[in-house]
């Protein structure tokens, strides 16, 4: 049984001419026990999907099924097989760390005498021994997302939905989490992600969808995405040329020396199969600097979604 089944999801707000559809025609489906990343510029229609998902966001049209149980017809029974890590934390600073999964596990109607053994447990996944007494204000922001993490398993969920989980932490925070959310994957918890680190991605996903204006755009393991949709190899170039930057180097030589160029910034980015004769053309351009690397993840999501910023 698929842990989310979605066909066909479409969410309009508004009516008539002022009408906004931001979810086109969406199929989603997860498989049990894997890591499921749901990627995509902001206004691309994620969220509106993981609310309308969990019954939050009434739908439009389609059909949604969470845990096996149609939603929004039986959306409550649903959500309580379910953990959401959101964007944003909402821990009561009233309470202590074990206070604060203590109320969260009332939600579910689970008994205190049941959720207090597990709460040193529950602590020690998210690297928080000893913090049972401490309160919400002496935490940083990497122990509060990890909080929030171990609240989200209070009621051991078959599915745990993560909305970019590790933003604004620091590298140590990042690692620890992807450490946990790969034990969760090993034992058998589905994990719905999305995220805005392409290389968060990629480490831990075993598929993604790529989408924008609500469609989806790609779908694959990241291999199979980067393959399907983007050269090989990239070059950055940046620097002088002439007096000039990379941008009028790319003008009047990139399309004999790659498949494909992008500027942006002060940088040209040559996508192409075979690098090196670029890379023997730049070597006699002492005003140019580059960095030859596979091409990955980020590469595909900007080629699909375009580098123009989103607000």
């Amino acid at each position: 049984m698929s842990p989310l089944e979605i066909s066909g999801l479409v969410k309009r707000f508004g009516e008539g001419a002022e009408a906004r559809e931001v979810v086109r025609g969406l199929d989603l489906s997860l498989a049990p026990g894997e890591c499921f990343a749901l990627l995509g510029p902001n206004g691309a229609g994620k969220t509106t999907t993981l609310r309308c998902a969990l019954g939050l966001t009434a739908a439009t049209a389609g059909s949604i099924r969470l845990c096996g149980l149609p939603v929004p017809e039986r959306a409550r029974d649903a959500r309580a097989r379910v953990g959401v890590v959101p964007q944003l934390d909402s821990l009561d600073p009233d309470f202590t760390c074990a206070e604060n999964l203590l109320v969260f596990a009332g939600y579910f109607g689970l008994p205190e005498r049941d959720v207090r053994p597990r709460i040193p447990e529950l602590l020690a996944f998210a690297g928080l021994e000893g913090k049972e007494n401490a309160r919400i204000q002496s935490l940083s922001g990497g122990m509060k997302r990890r909080l929030t993490l171990a609240r989200a398993l209070v009621n051991r969920p078959e599915l745990l939905i993560l909305d970019e989980p590790t933003t604004g932490l620091d590298p140590q925070a990042r690692h620890l989490i992807w450490e946990r959310l790969r034990r969760l994957t090993a034992e058998g918890t589905t994990i719905l992600l999305t995220t805005h680190f392409m290389d968060e991605a990629e480490r831990l996903a075993n598929r993604l969808a790529i989408m924008d204006a609500g469609r989806i755009l790609a779908q694959g393991s990241p291999r199979e995405v980067i393959a399907a949709h983007i050269e090989p190899q990239v070059v950055e170039i940046f620097g002088e040329w002439q007096g000039e930057g990379a941008a009028a180097w790319a003008a009047a030589h990139a399309h004999a020396l790659c498949q494909r160029c992008e500027v942006s910034g002060e940088t040209a980015f040559c996508y192409t199969t075979d690098a090196a004769p670029l890379l023997a053309h730049l070597a006699h351009q002492p005003g140019l600097r580059s960095l030859h690397r596979p091409a990955n993840l980020e590469d595909v999501f900007l080629k699909l979604t375009g580098r123009d910023l989103r607000d």
